[in-house]
């Protein structure tokens, strides 16, 4: 018996890193699983690897009505929606405010803010008539602490956050577990990204310095489960030790 036996989970940014990881852990767990992403190939042969209980639906979250549609063809498939996974998110374009490209500004706060949002709202309705559901966003110290170059990425991270604390005062009541996971720099291509901008300290960390995505993803099963309710309604995160060693992970 998995630990989600009988759930079906949506996981945005799905193609790579985190969300890959979480798609073929939460499979493995026995549940069904809805890759969304943008990179249609990447999904499409992540699906393949997984099997028949996984369906790749290409989409983008800044377009509320390609979430929407994604709902709809995951209920058709498998039934219903337990689990929403809110990991698509972008750095990308990294700058200095007064030399920041106001299109590429908000395109980035249309993915990583309003793609959240548009995760929730799109979702909730279908969570409702399973008698609830868990929707988890992945955050970021970058929410609470100001980074030079990020000006985008903190602004939405900061907002997402506030979102899930909305999520939690409005739904706790009818089933909705909402929390956020904030899990520190993860080995990924937004590090590779972050490494060669060479803005703030982070761009400076060495690879070595980054957890592997399957951290994140092994925190994020546990997550759905009861043993995570003291943390509804607010951010759990992978710096915090104790935490790693509640979970098996090395230090």
């Amino acid at each position: 018996m998995g630990q989600l036996d009988g759930k079906v989970a949506m996981i945005t940014g799905a193609s790579r890193g985190i969300g890959a990881a979480t798609a073929r852990l939460f499979a493995a767990e026995g549940a069904k699983v809805c890759l969304l992403a943008r990179s249609r190939d990447e999904i499409a042969e992540l699906a393949g690897d997984i099997g028949d209980s996984a369906l790749a639906i290409p989409c983008d979250v800044s377009r509320f009505w390609e979430v929407e549609a994604a709902i709809a063809a995951c209920i058709e498939t498998f039934g219903g929606l337990d689990i929403l996974i809110n990991n698509a998110g972008v750095i990308e374009p990294i700058a200095m405010l007064a030399e920041s490209d106001p299109e590429g500004w908000g395109q980035a706060i249309d993915i990583n803010l309003k793609g959240v949002y548009h995760g929730m709202r799109a979702a909730l309705p279908a969570m409702a008539a399973r008698g609830g559901g868990t929707v988890i966003t992945i955050s970021s110290g970058a929410a609470h602490n100001a980074l030079e170059g990020w000006s985008h990425y903190c602004a939405a991270k900061a907002g997402a956050a506030m979102l899930t604390e909305c999520l939690h005062r409005e739904g706790a009541g009818s089933g909705i577990r909402a929390m956020g996971l904030s899990p520190g720099t993860v080995a990924t291509r937004m590090q590779k990204e972050i490494k060669a901008s060479g803005v703030n300290a982070v761009s400076q960390l060495d690879w070595s310095d980054h957890i592997p995505a399957e951290w994140p993803a092994k925190c994020l099963l546990w997550m759905c489960g009861p043993e995570a309710d003291d943390h509804l309604g607010a951010e759990i995160s992978l710096r915090d030790a104790s935490v790693r060693d509640r979970l098996g992970l090395d230090a």
